[in-house]
């Protein structure tokens, strides 16, 4: 389960980018979440993926 508030599941995908996945459609895999949902939440507090990075930013 991932956490609902919104900056500490800023942290926990970002470190999860980080350390374990190679790509954000990886991530979602392994945590059998939504990649829309988990973009549209992030963008709500400003952050959007960048590719590019592997993180949110």
């Amino acid at each position: 389960m991932l956490p609902q508030d919104p900056i500490i599941l800023l942290s926990y995908v970002n470190t999860k980018l980080r350390d374990r996945d190679a790509s954000l459609a990886a991530f979602c895999e392994e945590e059998e979440a939504d990649s829309s949902a988990l973009c549209a939440a992030l963008a709500e507090v400003g952050y959007e993926y960048d590719p590019a990075q592997n993180q949110f930013v």
